[in-house]
């Protein structure tokens, strides 16, 4: 097969969404290697041969500023955070669409880096991109690009995995340490210096949701942290079912440089985005086989599920936090983003 020739400029051009030459010419040289069979037929849908089973659906768009961090990029966010939304639901990630928003004037060997990202992803999440959309849209009204990809995995579990599962006495455990993703998003935005350089913590969740299914570990409930942060994620889980979350606070790990960022800014690593991170609730019986399976990579116990009371926030239940001295504090959600755009 001869080698497609590549686009005739270095930048995005609104005839590149055009559906003509310049279309094709982008679609061969730069998109067709988003796919695992190069030469398969483009065409208006996939078919897919996929695993009997109960299948897992989610879709998400990406909308990150900058798209090129420490660590990562608008690529493999998108790979990767659409594969664990299926890993959250117990389900192994199959296969990915994408489609791609370009702004005109967005340089090639930009995309090119994406493009690359994204296809390094695919490997490391195990889904194959089977299908996708590219759209160009004047300059000025696209922020370089957007991504929205929708995601297919096979459920692995018999019992849902969701809030509603979760009963008091389950206990909390985080799979590691919290708030890399928005420091790294941070100082890319803002150029700061950070030494040595914080990298996002984006990674696939679904070989930990495996590995702890393979120990037998029973899962009530995966929330992954992204948007809000742990304590975004401990008040959806809360509300559902009148429950009171009890967090110690010196248990929850974070890493130095999240600290110290984050001490020195004003934030509370609580609040930040992580990409790489999940809370898992578990029943008190399997808590010790859970924590073998994810302390090596960092994780740790944080707390547990209580009963809330009508002091306790009544029907709507409320995160309480323990901290170092004793003493305890409601943990109140964020009215707003601590740091928009992180996804």
């Amino acid at each position: 097969m001869a080698e497609p020739a590549p686009p005739a400029t270095p930048r995005i051009q609104l005839a590149h969404g055009g559906g003509g030459t310049l279309m094709q010419q982008l679609i061969d040289a730069e998109l067709c290697r988003l796919y695992a069979d190069p030469d398969q037929v483009l065409h208006d849908a996939a078919r897919l041969s996929l695993p009997h089973g109960r299948l897992a659906f989610t879709t998400d768009s990406y909308v990150v500023q900058p798209l090129e961090f420490e660590g990562g990029d608008i690529g493999s966010l998108a790979v990767t955070g659409t594969a664990n939304d299926l890993a959250m639901a117990g389900a192994k990630p199959l296969v990915l669409s994408l489609g791609l928003i370009l702004e005109e004037g967005l340089e090639l060997a930009l995309l090119r880096r994406i493009v690359s990202s994204i296809v390094e992803a695919s490997r490391r999440c195990g889904v194959t991109i089977v299908t996708g959309d590219t759209k160009v849209v004047e300059r000025g009204k696209g922020d370089g690009a957007f991504l929205n990809t929708s995601g297919i995995g096979l459920l692995q579990v018999d019992a849902p995995i969701d809030p509603l599962a979760i009963t008091p006495g389950d206990q909390l455990l985080v799979s590691g340490d919290l708030g890399r993703h928005g420091v790294a998003i941070l100082a890319a935005r803002h150029g700061l210096d950070l030494q040595p350089p914080l990298a996002t913590d984006c990674m696939p969740l679904w070989p930990a949701v495996e590995a702890l299914l393979g120990a037998g570990v029973r899962l009530h409930c995966l929330r992954d942290l992204t948007r809000g942060g742990l304590a975004s994620a401990l008040q959806e889980l809360a509300a559902p079912n009148g429950l009171e979350l009890q967090i110690e606070e010196e248990r929850i790990p974070v890493a130095e440089p999240v600290r110290r960022t984050c001490e020195l800014l004003g934030f509370d690593p609580l609040h930040l985005a992580n990409e790489g991170r999940f809370l898992a609730v578990v029943p008190e019986a399997d808590r010790q086989r859970a924590l073998e399976v994810l302390a090596p990579a960092g994780g740790a116990w944080i707390g547990r599920v209580a009963a809330a009371g009508p002091g306790a926030g009544g029907r709507r239940g409320r995160v309480l936090l323990r901290t170092p001295y004793g003493s305890e504090r409601v943990l109140v959600p964020l009215s707003g983003e601590l740091l928009p755009r992180i996804c």
